[in-house]
């Protein structure tokens, strides 16, 4: 069976970046699906804008219609802090038998030694590291010495191993970030072209990033 591709982030709001870099690695991976889990309560990050329903409802609304687009929801239903080892610990407990990808951005990657019990996350599931221009994988520290033991050039490792292995893989740079959009929409420009239209339509309609612009925030 194909692996699975664990593709999670505070979504806040989901735009075409994140939809471009799930889709290239969906194809080029080959796998089964990707699953987009939006954040309940990340650790390191600041408390989110949109509140966790409408972000759940804009990823819904921004992969709808695409196969092997899922969203699941676990994080924002679990109550604390939302630790990617508990959730990965969880989707092992549920697929003991697939191949799990945990989908990251090579910035993402670089601060991985800040996560909660990161060196464990490769006993639940493979990292697979998209590349953007400019970032370069370590080659010294914890991260460097992960690579020399954990690192693949090979697509077939994800596929005939349940976990344990790096996969770096370039995809095509967008250069959108959550944080310039809420920027750009709390000053009053229209996101059409950088969200899907149905998000666009969820984010005009509620209003959930003009608030930050009334309430000073």
């Amino acid at each position: 069976m194909q692996p699975i591709g664990i593709f999670g982030g505070t979504f806040d709001p989901i735009h075409y970046g994140h939809l471009r870099t799930a889709f290239e690695l969906w194809q080029a991976l080959r796998l089964s699906e990707v699953r987009f889990l939006p954040a309940g309560n990340p650790p390191h990050r600041q408390l989110t804008h949109a509140s966790a329903e409408l972000r759940v409802a804009m990823v819904k609304a921004a992969i709808a219609g695409q196969p092997g687009f899922v969203l699941d929801d676990r994080e924002v239903r679990r109550r604390g802090v939302s630790y990617s080892f508990d959730t990965l610990t969880e989707l092992r407990a549920e697929f003991p038998q697939r191949s799990l990808c945990l989908l990251l951005g090579m910035d993402a990657f670089l601060g991985l030694p800040d996560w909660h019990r990161w060196r464990e996350l490769l006993d639940l599931a493979h990292i697979v590291v998209a590349h953007r221009p400019g970032w370069k994988a370590p080659t010294m520290g914890p991260l460097g010495e992960l690579m020399v033991d954990h690192g693949t050039g090979s697509i077939r490792d994800l596929h005939e191993k349940l976990a344990g292995r790096i996969y770096i893989r370039a995809v095509t740079q967008l250069e959108i970030s959550s944080t310039d959009l809420r920027q750009v929409i709390t000053s009053g420009q229209d996101p059409r072209y950088l969200v899907p239209e149905d998000v666009r339509r969820i984010i005009l309609e509620t209003g959930c990033y003009a608030r930050e612009r009334r309430d000073g925030t």
